[in-house]
Formats: C-alpha cells, sequence, structure tokens
C-alpha cells in the first residue's frame, strides 16, 4: 500500500517520454518539484527550458488538513507560470499534489512514475558517419550516452545500460543486424553496465579494456588493449589508449569519430579521481591532460556523458570536433600544473552509490535489475566540474 494520500485518479499526467520531446523542442516547462529537498537538489529536473520551485510534499498534505491550500495555490501562482508539471521520486506525492492544485483552479499536471519513470527516457539519434551505421542513445536522467554501431548484419554497442539491454537487441534486428559484442570503453562508476546481460541475451562477446583484469574483473570477457581492432561486418573500430579518468580507458575509432567513454565531453573533461582517490587524482589528472594534448584535432569526439550545458548539434546529437574542444574549452588551453589545479578544484559530488557500481561492474558484486536501476539513480557527476568549463 502507497505511503501516500491517494489521488482520485483524474489528474492529469505527463509521460516522461512526451516531457523528454517537449524539452528537446526547446518548450516552457515550469516544474514543481515536492520532494525533499536534498533530493531535489542533488538530482533536479532541469533543462534550459525549465523553470522549477521546490514546495515539499509535506506542507500540501498539512495545508489540506489544515484547509489552507489556497495559500499554497497562491505561492505556486507567483512563482511558476501555467501549465505546472508536479514531480515527485515515483509519481505519487505529485499525483496527489497536482489534484489538490487542479481542485484550486490551478492548471496542474503529474509526471506520470516521476523521476523513476524520467529515468526510463531513452533517445535515440542517427549520427553521420561513413563506415557504418551510427547511433548516438542519450540518457536524459543522468546524461549517460551510448553507441550502437551496424555494418551489414552484424553489430556492436558501445558503453551501454543494462536497464536497456532489450533496445539494443530490438534496435539492431530493426536496422537487420544481430550483435556480436558489448564493449566497455572503461569500469564504469555512474551506471551499471550492461555488457554480461548484452552478451547474453545476444550469444555476443563481452569486450574490456585489457587494464579491467588489473582493477579486479572476476568475470570472463574478451581483453583489448591499445593498437587492437574490433571488427563488425565491414567495419573496423581501432582500440585507442585514453588514461586518465581510470588507468584502463579505452576509445574506439572508427574513421574520424571517436566513442571517447569519459574522457572529454562537450562541456568539460573527466574527473580523475573515482578509481584513484583523493591521494592519486593528481596524478591521474596530469595523466588525462597528456591524453587530451595527444588527441588528433580532426576526431570527432562522441562522448559518454552530456550535461545541461551541452548543446547538441542541428541533428540532435552530442558530438564535437576535438579541435574545436580545444578553442572551447578552458581546460584544455592549460598548462600540465595548472590543468592539475584547475580540474581538482570544482570537482561535484561522487556519482551516488559508485563504490558499490564499480563492484557490480567488475562483477564482485551481484544485484538483481530492480537494485540495479535503483543504484543508479540520479546525476552522473562523471566530468570534473559542475557547470560548463567553457572560455
Amino acid at each position: 500500500m502507497s505511503e501516500y494520500p491517494q489521488a482520485s485518479g483524474d489528474v492529469d499526467s505527463v509521460d516522461p517520454e512526451e516531457l523528454a520531446a517537449r524539452l528537446r523542442d526547446g518548450e516552457p516547462v515550469s516544474v514543481l518539484d515536492v520532494r525533499n529537498r536534498t533530493d531535489s537538489e542533488e538530482w533536479p529536473l532541469s533543462g534550459d527550458s525549465i523553470t522549477t520551485h521546490h514546495v515539499p510534499y509535506y506542507r500540501f498534505v498539512e495545508a489540506n488538513v489544515n484547509d489552507a491550500v489556497d495559500d499554497l495555490a497562491s505561492e505556486v501562482r507567483e512563482a511558476l507560470a501555467e501549465p505546472i508539471l508536479v514531480v515527485c521520486g515515483r509519481g505519487e506525492a505529485s499525483a496527489y499534489v497536482a489534484e489538490l492544485l487542479a481542485e484550486e483552479g490551478v492548471d496542474a499536471a503529474n509526471l506520470a512514475e516521476g523521476m523513476r519513470g524520467w529515468a526510463r527516457v531513452y533517445h535515440a539519434v542517427e549520427l553521420d558517419a561513413d563506415d557504418a551505421t551510427v547511433i548516438q542513445y542519450q540518457r536524459p536522467s543522468s546524461g549517460c550516452l551510448a553507441y550502437l554501431v551496424v555494418s551489414g548484419d552484424e553489430a556492436l554497442v558501445v558503453d551501454p545500460l543494462r536497464a536497456f539491454t532489450e533496445r539494443y537487441v530490438d534496435d539492431a534486428r530493426d536496422h537487420g543486424a544481430e550483435l556480436v559484442a558489448a564493449v566497455d570503453t572503461h569500469v564504469h562508476a555512474d551506471h551499471v553496465s550492461g555488457v554480461r546481460e548484452l552478451a547474453a541475451a545476444a550469444d555476443a562477446d563481452v569486450v574490456l579494456p585489457a587494464g579491467a583484469r588489473e582493477r579486479g574483473l572476476a568475470f570472463d570477457a574478451r581483453l583489448v588493449e591499445a593498437g587492437d581492432t574490433l571488427q563488425v561486418g565491414d567495419a573496423r573500430l581501432a582500440a585507442v589508449a585514453l588514461p586518465g579518468h581510470t588507468t584502463e580507458m579505452l576509445g574506439y575509432r572508427l574513421g574520424d569519430l571517436l566513442f571517447a567513454g569519459d574522457t572529454v565531453f562537450l562541456e568539460s573533461v573527466a574527473r580523475p579521481d573515482l578509481e584513484a582517490g583523493d591521494e592519486g587524482a593528481p596524478d591521474a589528472a596530469r595523466r588525462l591532460h597528456a591524453t587530451l594534448t595527444g588527441l588528433d584535432s580532426e576526431v570527432t569526439v562522441a562522448p559518454g556523458h552530456f550535461s545541461d550545458a551541452a548543446r547538441p548539434d542541428e541533428t540532435g546529437a552530442y558530438l564535437a570536433r576535438m579541435g574545436d574542444l580545444r578553442e572551447r574549452l578552458h581546460a584544455l588551453s592549460l598548462s600540465p600544473d595548472e590543468f592539475v589545479d584547475h580540474v581538482l578544484a570544482a570537482m561535484p559530488p561522487r556519482p551516488a552509490n559508485y563504490e558499490e557500481i564499480i563492484e557490480v561492474n567488475l562483477g564482485r558484486e551481484r544485484v538483481d535489475d530492480e537494485a540495479s536501476f535503483e543504484l543508479e539513480l540520479g546525476p552522473n557527476n562523471c566530468a570534473a566540474t559542475r557547470t560548463a568549463d567553457v572560455d
């Protein structure tokens, strides 16, 4: 039984996919967040076109008991333009609040399934690639990006998320291909990897950097080193060493397109402390600087994450030429010592549950699908800065 008073069922609701489409179109959205303040601040429903006001759910419960909902409705109207989307964790408290507001004449609707529903939104954009069909998957709730590469009747996925295993299999088959490999660029700390589940579902290979073994990898996989290649249909992906965020990080180059994992993003560079810890972060940051300095300016970076500060291109994809990033990102103009100081000075909190997520992704801890989904709820925080690092 729900812990929240139940809405009658007459309240309007907005599907998370519909909300995502509105935000991609730049439509203004007024959000009333009724979660506790900590949750609302740590994992907001955010975007350029979103205006948010926070009123915790318990205030509406108290106001309803005291026949004072009209006062809260007036507060909400002063803070937000209508229509108003009410948001909570699971869509239950927010449905109750949306109904109370509607009874006071406010144009309010509930985000169906709340932030859990938002975490299931997964948008796909086809990239302009010469050697294969490439799909970029975008998870707006966490900023995670993954990639489907199809050539002929074969396909692979780079950095798959466990929560979307069936989606990858279905999409590959829609393109007339079967998955032959599930590839991770590194041992992820912000989300539960889907390489093992995807490989099992598609009878495909699990592919990981060879350095993952030194980090304690506890399951069998095809281990790849820099200079090795992955063959998918007629396309070849060349493994490129990209140490810094982690010691074992590999990128995969397909023509001029580089699947760069968590190395550099459109608005920042990777944080260096999730494997190395505080003591090892300066050396890791120095390795990251060397990695970024050595990347070809003509390569197009396909990153592992995006944030609200990132701007997609005209097709809706998050991509950038490395030369353009060098001109745009302040961190990439710095000397090694300056880079280390800059990166370490502004890091956000580490991703939620990152230590347990690493253990799961190494195969040293097991969780079911529901627990996996719960572990990774929240922002990714894999970038070195909270905001855009743009000159």
